[in-house]
């Protein structure tokens, strides 16, 4: 640019004489209009001289003649003194990925393939391009990305390694971060991409893998069959609780009916003693003036009394009958003697 802007200068200079010298000859409009165009020219090619241009997602690092100023540009059009010069940096968001061989901790190796987004400071594009230049990537990014993957990954067993991928991933970034930021160098985000071991390790991890499952499997099953006998158990011992609660009640129901019985029994025994006592009591009172009729009718009323409205299965015959209500009036049966009969008994009662 400074070289256009000096041939620009040098026709603008030129073309300018050779208007003064023309005017003086009174050859202006003649002699003039070629030396007019060329100072056009002259002055465009001095202002192209001073135009400079920064591209989008670009930071625009101003030297002067190789020495590096503080001051950068953004993008866009912009004009400068034509001995500025200026180096365009891109400062968008770019990706590397590489490929490493690398071993764990255990002497496993292991191939990686590392990726990282980075991105460089815009307020320190200068000091890159002064420090580093614009191979930064070269210079700085690939060895640290090398470093850092191998020295955190010797940390782990090959084991380790599939199992806390990730905080290997993360521990990586962090060590990255660090050190690249030493160079205004922004980490954006980094991951592991792929991971792959030797064949021997991969099936020997395989195998225990497949173990491991079989394993869990069997305790899954072994836990679930004692589930089962528990609740087997305890279903047999609600059981037998309900049972023994059942019977329990069975039997104090039984011991309820038996009392119930013989409280029963207990008040008919009571009731049949009441009534052969008042006829005891009605035959010992006045025997004399009992006629067959009023003990025919005595005896039918009770019988009617005690009678369930079922018929007698066993039958006895009726002086058989009057004896016994005889020894009930003479207290025969209470084991007094008896001298003679103090009634006449009726020579037949009907049955009812």
């Amino acid at each position: 640019m400074i070289a256009l802007f000096v041939v620009g200068c040098l026709i603008l200079v030129a073309s300018v004489a050779v208007v003064c010298v023309k005017a003086k000859q009174n050859r202006f409009l003649t002699r003039t209009l070629p030396a007019i165009a060329l100072a056009l020219v002259a002055i465009v090619m001095i202002s192209v001289s001073c135009i400079r241009t920064v591209p989008t997602g670009h930071t625009g690092i101003v030297t002067i003649f190789g020495r590096v100023e503080n001051e950068t540009y953004e993008a866009g059009v912009h004009f400068c003194a034509p001995w500025k010069s200026v180096v365009n940096m891109d400062n968008r968001n770019q990706k590397a990925s590489i490929d490493l061989s690398c071993f764990s901790s255990d002497i496993q190796e292991v191939n990686v393939t590392y990726t990282l987004n980075y991105q460089i400071s815009k307020s320190n594009a200068q000091m890159i391009y002064k420090d580093i230049g614009v191979s930064y990537y070269d210079t700085v990014i690939t060895p640290r990305v090398q470093e850092a993957v191998k020295s955190e990954l010797a940390k782990y067993t090959a084991e380790e390694l599939l199992e806390k991928r990730a905080q290997l991933s993360q521990d990586i970034k962090s060590v990255l971060t660090k050190k690249l930021d030493a160079y205004n160098i922004v980490v954006v985000d980094a991951s592991i991409e792929n991971l792959d071991f030797s064949d021997a390790f991969t099936d020997a991890v395989e195998a225990k893998q497949v173990a491991e499952q079989k394993s869990k499997q069997a305790k899954i099953e072994q836990e679930q069959k004692n589930m089962e006998a528990e609740a087997a158990a305890k279903r047999a011992e609600i059981e037998a609780e309900a049972e023994a609660k059942v019977s329990v009640i069975a039997a104090n129901a039984d011991l309820d009916v038996v009392k119930i019985q013989a409280d029963a029994a207990e008040y008919a025994g009571q009731k049949d003693a009441a009534v052969i006592g008042q006829v005891r009591d009605i035959f010992a009172k006045d025997p004399e003036n009992l006629t067959q009729e009023d003990v025919h009718q005595l005896l039918l009323y009770y019988y009617i009394q005690k009678w369930n409205g079922e018929l007698p299965t066993t039958y006895f015959s009726s002086e058989d009958f009057y004896a016994l209500l005889a020894g009930l009036g003479t207290g025969a049966l209470s084991g007094e003697s008896v001298d003679s009969p103090s009634t006449t008994l009726p020579a037949e009662i009907p049955a009812p």
